[in-house]
């Protein structure tokens, strides 16, 4: 097996984290990787006592807590072979991951997505407003890029040295546009599994209101965009 490495960006998710680490498959993972996000609960105490290494970025940004888990797997003395990106949100099944990381195993693939939308997902997990916001997205990334995605899920995996060529900077929500964005222009190899996305436990920051879904979308607009003009 190859070494992998899971990173979870984490902020205020004590009530989730401990069942996200609980299922991971630990056959898989070499280590799992914490990040929390400034939380101001125990979330980073639960995941250190199930095993979890924690690391703490304390400016608040998806992004920026990702960029910190890259920082620190950098940082290890074993060398990382993919890095498969959770939520702390126990949305995503990470039982599942087996399934993200066969393509670049056995295929050779340099990055996968976990769609909800070829997958199932329960009634309620995502509003219709995220729905929309992220079709939308969709149809955007799709057109400005010239190639065929079905999501802008967070459950993903990709080589580690390919991350690191693709130089990420986003620090926000529009992290994994970001990824796809430069992934379609750099032409890596991609590959979609379907995923079960279910209700996450807790409030979301993002989804849990037309306005947070709002400032989203925005977010990864510009992502697209700004990514967009950069190579023209």
């Amino acid at each position: 097996m190859p070494e992998i490495v899971v990173i979870i960006p984490a902020l205020n998710e004590e009530r989730a984290i401990s069942k996200v680490l609980a299922h991971i498959p630990r056959n898989i993972a070499s280590e799992v990787v914490v990040v929390d996000n400034n939380s101001c609960d125990a979330t980073a105490e639960v995941a250190r006592n199930f095993g979890a290494t924690v690391v703490h970025e304390p400016r608040k940004g998806y992004g920026l807590a990702c960029l910190k888990g890259i920082e620190y797997i950098m940082s290890r003395r074993q060398q990382t072979d993919i890095v498969v990106f959770l939520d702390a949100d126990y949305s995503d099944c990470p039982e599942e991951m087996t399934s993200l990381i066969k393509p670049i195993i056995e295929q050779d693939y340099d990055m996968v997505i976990g769609s909800r939308l070829l997958g199932r997902h329960e009634k309620g997990a995502m509003p219709w407003h995220q729905i929309s916001g992220n079709r939308l997205a969709i149809m955007l990334i799709n057109s400005l890029y010239k190639v065929h995605y079905t999501d802008l899920g967070p459950f993903r995996a990709i080589k580690f040295d390919v991350l690191l060529k693709l130089g990420m900077k986003e620090q926000r929500y529009g992290w994994t546009a970001e990824m796809q964005a430069k992934a379609a222009r750099q032409r890596l190899r991609f590959f979609e599994v379907p995923v079960t996305y279910r209700a996450r436990i807790g409030t979301s920051k993002i989804s849990g209101t037309v306005k947070g879904t709002l400032c989203a979308g925005y977010n990864i607009l510009i992502t697209l965009l700004k990514n967009r003009w950069a190579y023209d």
